[in-house]
């Protein structure tokens, strides 16, 4: 009798995370098959793409090879793309894998599975401004903050000629106040002395001018208005221009557009102003919202099928309180936990547990200057303030806790002696 066979599509936090344990549990004594599907060969943590977009994250010692992974945690990861569901036959359908020259590598195939997982994450939702798409950057992938930190460094050279300076100062435009557009801003600040420690001649921190446009009335309106007014003053302190209570109705090359008709003119544009869940998900057969999440009960299964379920970001889950999981890395990595309890439950013929998210609080990182946030947050309680030295050790904690569920505590410790030992042996900023 051919074992059970669980298809998980979408290697981010909670994919992988999902994989790991399965793998442990079920795949190691061959209870079922774990099959780990996504279209990049490695993982990086959606939560450090700032620093990669700025140079501050060397990709290389931070990925994960899926492949390598795999074979150490009991499943199997396969290269693929998600591009149709059949969730009568129970097959999914992969897009063909192209290379760099538009070359097939592998032609679209059909997958079976017994239990399918959709962790797909999310990407930028722009809003149907116009221009976005053609004179934004996103930082939605490990290549899309690859491709910003290649055209930041470039502008950083021309500027070393005063005959192709765009501007009198180098200017960037951020859209978007939230966690990415916060972190992203005071990270461009900390690159800019790197570049010029390293000998891109930029005169001080005052040569770059950064614009973060937020169009609610505060930074960070997820989170307490005491984050808020600290994260805004932090980053007006470093010299970041702030705007709040501005829209973007237009992106144009080298400026912004406001809603009042304001002009800010920019060498570089990020739009990090909101989040959706693929489009294509929501032509999949399946009940989706309108940010094209995918409807959920509290067992994380599909309201339209109870051998498909969806955790992260893509997924719509209710809470007893009336609101939906909000799309959090520590709750992709909670729902990680309790389905892979409801898939071994499943199985095994027993009861389905209800995913309850648990906010732990919020950490936002100022780069080496600063990080402000608040733990321990509860229904009754609004959770312990921190800021400073205290802050930055609990914020680089949840890099740590998000190595030890995809690597164990052995290995976790090994990674945090490299990171430490390459702080000396190696520039702090990658230039290439």
């Amino acid at each position: 009798m051919a074992i059970p066979k669980i298809v998980i599509v979408g290697g981010g936090a909670g994919g992988l995370a999902l994989a790991t344990r399965l793998g442990r549990k079920l795949g190691k004594k061959n209870r079922a098959s774990i099959v780990l599907f996504d279209r990049n060969a490695t993982h990086v943590w959606k939560p450090l793409l700032h620093e990669l977009a700025t140079g501050v994250l060397n990709s290389s010692m931070d990925e994960v090879d899926y492949r390598g992974h795999s074979s150490a945690h009991h499943y199997r990861y396969l290269r693929g793309s998600l591009d149709g569901l059949d969730h009568e036959k129970k097959v999914i359908h992969l897009a063909p894998i192209m290379d760099e020259d538009g070359i097939e590598v592998l032609p679209a195939r059909e997958v079976s599975y017994d239990y399918l997982v959709l962790a797909l994450g999310s990407v930028s939702n722009d809003f149907g401004t116009k221009g976005v798409a053609e004179h934004c950057h996103f930082m939605d992938s490990p290549q899309q903050a690859k491709a910003f930190q290649h055209d930041m460094i470039n502008t950083f050279l021309r500027y070393t000629d005063p005959a192709l300076r765009q501007y009198k100062q180098l200017t960037i435009g951020i859209v978007g106040g939230g966690a990415t557009g916060v972190e992203l801003a005071a990270g461009l600040l900390d690159a800019t002395k790197l570049l010029n420690a390293y000998g891109v001649m930029v005169e001080d921190h005052q040569s770059i001018n950064v614009h973060l446009i937020e169009a609610a009335p505060r930074l960070l309106p997820g989170l307490s208005e005491r984050i808020s007014q600290t994260v805004q003053q932090e980053l007006e302190e470093m010299g970041v221009t702030v705007h709040v209570s501005t829209s973007i109705q237009e992106a144009q090359a080298y400026q912004l557009v406001t809603g009042d008709g304001e002009v800010i003119e920019t060498d570089l544009n990020v739009w990090a102003a909101g989040i959706k869940a693929p489009p294509f998900l929501a032509e999949l057969g399946l009940t989706t919202n309108k940010k094209n999440q995918i409807n959920v009960n509290q067992t994380l299964q599909s309201v339209d099928d109870k051998h498909i379920f969806a955790m992260g970001d893509c997924a719509s889950c209710p809470q007893e309180d009336g609101s939906t999981v909000p799309p959090r890395a520590q709750a992709a990595h909670q729902q990680a936990k309790v389905l892979a309890k409801n898939l071994i439950h499943a199985l095994d013929e027993k009861p389905l547990q209800n995913f309850n998210y648990r906010d732990h609080g919020s950490l936002v990182s100022l780069a080496h200057y600063d990080a402000v946030g608040s733990l321990m947050r509860s229904s009754a309680s609004r959770g312990l303030f921190l800021e400073g030295w205290l802050a930055r050790q609990c914020y680089a904690s949840l890099y740590r806790m998000h190595q030890l569920a995809i690597h164990g505590a052995a290995k976790t410790g090994l990674s945090w002696l490299v990171d430490k030992l390459s702080r000396y042996l190696k520039p702090r900023m990658k230039l290439h």
